[in-house]
């Protein structure tokens, strides 16, 4: 029996609106991720043939499960939503086949997990894009061995350094995983990797793991030695080409950079009319820096916000005109760093108001 039917009710339609805001189309795994009920790095274990059935890792009793799917697609019929089953394949040597949803296997409920509902806003030439790349199935992810292994099958000795494909949890190398044709090509150059994954009909993932930051990391693909070659000529053909579009490109990045930094330094002006304008000129400088996360790069500091910006005088006063690096470097604490500068901070920014 399931209990608080109106919140689960409520809970699943938050779900399924905010994943069809997002991307214009909510399946039953975007509305149990969005409520918590299944984790996405199980639906990409799942996608990837390392869990046999979906259903084993969702939260919640099957009654609390089977109420939450019939409200979704409840919720879907009365908004008009267009329904469309997909295929969910995953890769193994001798072809694709389908994933599995529930231990029963019921055809039923295997194909009402399958189904997508796309929003009637959505062009027909993008709701074949979407079929076309929710029924593919995922790129096979081979690893870069950080520790020595062996081939499940053949018995190789696999170095340190190797590459291997996990297939139901044994190790293979590249040879009796099929892939053995195929060449490796390190990450580093985009168009070279574009090209060379639309050439190739058969290509694979390189990951490695990172101990320092405790995931994967990716390190190139494994591509058709043909198309590699094809995609190589492509970009020697017009490597000048793309060059002066990449100068061009950053030119007008520095533009709009400059441009940002003129309209923060004019913002910061008004709200610290006392601050030098030689420092209001810095602080703009420094924390529209691009790709450095600072809040002047945020969406809220682009925007001009007075929060956001505020925040970064504070930043900047703190690092500039207070103790506070000494502290840290002497291996005082953050919070209590910054408790021992808050009344620095405050005569500094009031002075700066006026």
């Amino acid at each position: 029996m399931v209990k608080n039917r109106e919140e689960l009710e409520a809970r699943v339609v938050r779900a399924a609106e905010a994943a069809l805001g997002r991307q214009q189309y909510v399946s039953a795994i975007d509305v149990l991720c969005g409520m918590a009920l299944l984790q996405p790095t199980h639906v990409d274990q799942w996608r990837k043939g390392r869990i046999d059935c979906l259903e084993q890792m969702i939260q919640g009793n099957p009654d609390k499960i089977s109420f939450s799917m019939q409200t979704f697609h409840r919720w879907a019929q009365q908004k008009s939503l267009k329904p469309s089953e997909t295929a969910y394949l995953r890769g193994t040597r001798a072809g694709t086949m389908p994933l599995q949803f529930t231990r029963s296997r019921d055809p039923e409920i295997e194909k009402r997990y399958r189904i997508h509902y796309l929003s009637p806003a959505m062009p027909e030439r993008k709701q074949q894009q979407l079929q076309e790349k929710l029924d593919r199935a995922p790129e096979p992810v081979v690893f870069e061995i950080v520790r020595d292994s062996q081939c499940s099958e053949c018995g190789t000795n696999l170095d340190k350094g190797s590459f291997l494909l996990m297939e139901a949890e044994q190790p293979l190398c590249l040879s009796c995983a099929g892939l053995g044709e195929l060449e490796f090509l390190p990450s580093g150059d985009a168009a070279l990797t574009r090209r060379a994954t639309k050439y190739s009909d058969r290509k694979a993932v390189v990951v490695r793991f990172s101990r320092s930051r405790g995931r994967y990391e990716r390190q190139g693909i494994l591509v058709e030695i043909a198309g590699l070659e094809k995609a190589e000529r492509e970009c020697a053909d017009d490597a000048e080409e793309r060059a002066a579009a990449r100068e061009r490109g950053a030119e007008r990045r520095r533009e709009q950079d400059h441009e940002l930094v003129g309209r923060m330094s004019k913002q910061i002006g008004t709200l610290f009319p006392g601050c030098p304008p030689d420092e209001v000129a810095a602080i703009a400088k420094h924390t529209a820096v691009r790709g450095s996360g600072r809040v002047g790069r945020t969406e809220a500091g682009r925007a001009l916000d007075k929060e956001a910006l505020t925040a970064a005088v504070i930043a900047a006063v703190r690092h500039n005109h207070t103790e506070y690096d000494e502290l840290l470097a002497n291996g005082v604490d953050r919070t209590t760093a910054r408790q021992r500068i808050a009344g620095k901070i405050d005569r500094i920014l009031q002075s700066w108001r006026n």
